[in-house]
């Protein structure tokens, strides 16, 4: 194993034994390298003469550039093609740790500060790379988005360990319950509010239920890892829903409880193809030295994948936070897509819809989901085929992205769908 990776994982046993074990194999061996070409070019940074940086320079010592590329931006060029550093640019972590901390201002206690990833996805994917070894179960809801498949079973070895999502009107708690009860030793859960494909985000209860069903779990001796998939934070449209992440009660819940929080641009700031996304750690008792130690093995693991995040898109992001009609440009998204979600509410009232379908609990994100009585495939067509209309078939369910249809035709959404089951 490399002295890098070592030096991280003696700080990791020393201070947070629970989290040392948590890694994977590939997790333990894992470093930002602070030697070689990196401490060099670091070394020589602001020398009359550079040779050491791997990218072109001009003459005036800006990055090289084409002017065709250029007059489409109105950033400085040093912002946009030049590299960024594979932890992120140091001024939207900070920032983006200070805006954490105002959504959840029950968040108390130490946290690293956020690592930049490329998007979601990609820090789902880092947590496979840090924590899930083959044969490694990571305890989900089994209404879930299929890419994790992807992630953790195709990219690690890993086994999505499912539980009912839904219990009557609500979570689910006592599957939940049940389903740590059944695991010792190691233990990895991956919750997801709101959650796709259902869009459900647990009530201010269910959360304080899941919350002591961790801690429960953690008193009996289990290392804990909880990856909070954050994706959608924020779009909650009823009352009694939880508004916090989970993360905030999780980060100083237990000392062998990690909590892992994964969130972006991508939904939270209306941002898809920019890609920008983060990955923030906290524990009971954390240090700044296991912080660090968890930030540099993440910084590695994106060195080692990607390089770094879009240094464009995480200029752009920062510039667009600073920007005074930031807010009430986000809070108009925001009553857009909730006046949506309140015309879904109204459209599935009629109660002739019962007859073929029924709608599962939602109250936040982009979508909600029907349940049909049949296979939902030939549904799917029939819209296509009949009703010019598009949805997305998970077995005998539909996940219908409100977010992306106009308020005006939703109605006539859950009508074509009506008369496509009908025709079954």
């Amino acid at each position: 194993m490399n002295p890098q990776a070592e030096e991280l994982n003696a700080v990791l046993q020393k201070d947070s034994p629970a989290i040392y074990r948590l890694l994977s194999e590939r997790g333990k061996g894992i470093y930002y390298p602070k030697k070689g070409i990196l401490a060099q070019t670091a070394e020589a940074k602001g020398k009359g003469i550079n040779a050491t940086i791997g990218a072109a320079i001009e003459d005036d010592g800006t990055p090289m550039r084409l002017g065709s590329i250029e007059k489409q931006l109105s950033l400085n060029p040093s912002e946009a093609f030049s590299y960024a550093p594979s932890y992120g640019k140091p001024e939207l972590r900070t920032l983006w740790l200070e805006k954490i901390r105002q959504k959840n201002p029950s968040l108390k206690g130490r946290t690293s500060v956020p690592v930049v990833t490329c998007a979601v996805t990609h820090g789902l994917t880092l947590a496979g790379y840090l924590f899930v070894g083959p044969g490694d179960h990571i305890i989900l809801t089994d209404k879930f988005w299929g890419n994790y498949r992807l992630i953790f079973e195709n990219g690690f070895g890993g086994v999505l360990d499912f539980f009912d999502t839904f219990a009557k009107e609500g979570f689910n708690v006592g599957a939940f319950r049940k389903k740590l009860g059944s695991v010792k030793g190691k233990t990895t859960i991956l919750l997801n509010f709101p959650n796709n494909p259902s869009g459900y985000t647990v009530t201010q209860a269910e959360a304080r239920e899941i919350i002591a069903a961790i801690k429960e779990h953690a008193e009996k001796g289990n290392d804990t890892l909880v990856i909070c998939d954050d994706a959608y934070f924020g779009l909650v449209y009823e009352d009694g829903v939880y508004e916090e992440s989970l993360f905030a009660q999780l980060a100083t819940l237990h000392e062998r409880v990690l909590a892992m929080k994964l969130d972006g641009v991508t939904k939270e700031e209306y941002a898809w193809g920019f890609r920008v996304g983060f990955i923030t750690f906290a524990c009971r008792g954390i240090t700044e030295g296991v912080c660090a130690a968890l930030e540099a093995k993440t910084a590695g693991a994106v060195r080692g994948t990607i390089s770094n995040a879009p240094h464009i898109s995480q200029s752009l992001v920062l510039k667009a936070f600073t920007s005074r009609s930031y807010a009430a440009e986000k809070s108009q998204k925001y009553s857009i897509l909730k006046s949506r979600f309140e015309k879904v509410r109204q459209s599935l009232s009629d109660p002739k819809y019962l007859r073929y379908f029924k709608a599962l609990p939602f109250n936040s994100g982009y979508f909600m989901c029907i349940e049909l009585k049949h296979d939902a495939e030939p549904v799917r067509k029939r819209l296509l085929e009949a009703y010019d209309t598009g949805v997305i078939s998970i077995g005998n369910m539909l996940r219908i992205a409100y977010s992306s249809v106009p308020e005006s035709d939703i109605p006539q959404l859950f009508e074509n769908i009506y008369k496509a089951c009908k025709e079954q």
